[in-house]
């Protein structure tokens, strides 16, 4: 990298802070750090949506498999992707945005000590906790191998490094720096994905590459399901994403809450369902075209930096290494914020109950302490793991696998559908799909164990058992059917947040 390289990723990192700096005005509490008190625009809230699902790991672990497979990357990814927040614009959004407006939810886990009890929220706060770190520990590590791979920057420093920042402007900014975060990304992303787009382009055909480049590549390279992608994996992927990116994902629930009304929250989530099936196709084509250009890497995680350091000019290498900064930074910024609500909304006060007693300006500072707190602990987990092969598996084997049971009471809880579906139906969903992960994962020979197996298993066991047990026994209550009844419908002009009800009454908690 060249000395101008450096300045455009110092003046990114410039810029981060002073969101964090500029974003401390409009946090006054914690309903602010954590939803913004639904004062986010529609269309900023599904942009950075949409980005909060991007990190390092695209240009690192999926750009491998666009190099070796091709398309069928784009099949099993954001295809899925789009298609599930589509649907979810009309199941899920507005009713994350309603337990806001109408209930003054600040944690996407606050309601569940209500729709079902104080120990199943506690239960899936707990396990969901616990899955962040990995995945975040996952996060910290993609972006430190292209730092090393641009940079020569050893692991550990850009690690340390990434994380330092994104704490920073994390505890002063909250939830707008995130957001604001994730548009910065978008307009990064852009340009640095449009000129890499162009740059292959110039190199090969000009603009028939786009059709001539499959002749040249190898014939699988075209086809929707190659490599260790098959049909099941993508309708296993298609379901489970469904479930994490509508709120299993807590951070994306967030967004939601923090448009406006429900009815703009369903807006936000069919804006980001079509970035996800168009944008991506744009940062794909560079990767999957990569084998004309740079041939015979027996490691395609290397692939994306191999491709910009021969195509890009100086200065732009260091706009596309902001660019992936900016995809970790701002996705596990968003997933520390969210982890925080949940630790300080969720967790700590039913630990120490004083916490409930704290006024507003102590309580935001202990949701700022829990945010370096969480941040330091993943990096921690990153800092001491195995990079070789780390990300992948918690992607896929772990990730990818363990929302579905963590997510299915806490998704399906929001639907009229399953009001009868009480606590026992919660934690038997969450026990038997984590359950039949734990075998696959380690009583079954990965020999004998695919990754749809992996993926899909546990989400429709988890599926399957909180429908059967609902059914069996039914458990439900006046305030539970209360509070998904009044999910219907946004809050009427000049309604007061939390005038329905108290998202935790006192004689539960």
């Amino acid at each position: 990298m060249s000395g101008l390289d450096w300045v455009v990723v110092g003046a990114y990192f410039c810029v981060m802070i002073g969101i964090g700096l500029w974003s401390t005005k409009r946090i006054e509490n914690v309903a602010d750090f954590f939803t913004a008190r639904g004062r986010i625009p529609w269309w900023l809230s599904g942009i950075s949506h949409h980005m909060s699902g991007y990190s390092a790991i695209m240009f690192v672990t999926f750009a491998a498999v666009a190099y070796d497979y091709g398309i069928t990357v784009y099949f099993w990814w954001p295809l899925t992707i789009g298609l599930g927040v589509g649907v979810g614009a009309f199941l899920f959004a507005p009713r994350w945005n309603r337990l806001r407006a109408k209930h003054n939810v600040k944690s996407p886990l606050e309601y569940l000590a209500v729709r079902y009890n104080l120990p199943t929220q506690q239960v899936l706060a707990y396990s969901g906790a616990a899955l962040k770190v990995v995945d975040i520990a996952a996060k910290w590590v993609a972006i430190a191998v292209l730092l090393q791979g641009f940079a020569d920057l050893p692991l550990e420093w850009g690690i340390i490094l990434t994380g330092v920042c994104t704490m920073f402007y994390m505890a002063f900014g909250g939830l707008w720096a995130d957001v604001l975060t994730d548009f910065g990304q978008f307009v990064i992303q852009a340009v640095a994905g449009i000129a890499m787009l162009v740059a292959v382009m110039a190199h090969l055909s000009g603009v028939s590459t786009l059709w001539t480049m499959w002749d040249d590549l190898p014939a699988s390279h075209g086809d929707p399901v190659n490599g260790s992608v098959t049909t099941g994996l993508i309708m296993a992927f298609l379901l489970v994403k469904t479930f994490e990116y509508n709120g299993g994902m807590w951070n994306l629930a967030q967004r939601y809450m923090s448009a406006p009304s429900g009815s703009r929250a369903k807006k936000s989530a069919l804006l980001s369902s079509a970035l996800w099936l168009i944008w991506p196709l744009i940062l794909f084509l560079p990767m999957i075209a990569a084998p004309l250009i740079v041939p015979g890497l027996e490691n395609g995680e290397e692939s994306y930096i191999k491709l910009a350091q021969e195509l890009l000019p100086t200065g732009l290498i260091g706009l596309l290494l902001a660019g992936f900064f900016s995809h970790t930074m701002a996705m596990v910024a968003s997933d520390s914020n969210v982890i925080t609500a949940v630790i300080t909304r969720d967790l700590a006060p039913v630990l120490f109950p004083k916490l409930r007693r704290l006024n507003e300006r102590r309580e935001l500072l202990f949701a700022r302490i829990t945010t370096v707190a969480f941040v330091c602990v993943s990096m921690g987990f990153a800092l001491f793991s195995d990079p070789d092969g780390f990300i992948m598996t918690v992607v896929v084997s772990i990730v990818a696998a363990t929302m579905g049971p963590i997510s299915i009471p806490l998704m399906l809880g929001l639907l009229p559908w399953f009001k009868r579906n009480g606590a026992w139906a919660a934690i038997g969903s969450w026990a038997g799909g984590l359950a039949v992960w734990s075998y696959l994962y380690w009583g079954v020979p990965d020999e004998d164990v695919t990754e749809a197996m992996t993926v899909g298993w546990p989400l429709l066991t988890s599926l399957a058992l909180y429908v059967v047990i609902g059914l069996v026994k039914p458990q439900g209550s006046v305030e539970g059917d209360a509070l998904v009844d009044s999910l219907g419908t946004d809050p009427e002009p000049g309604g007061v947040p939390g005038e329905v009800s108290d998202p935790v009454p006192a004689e539960r908690a």
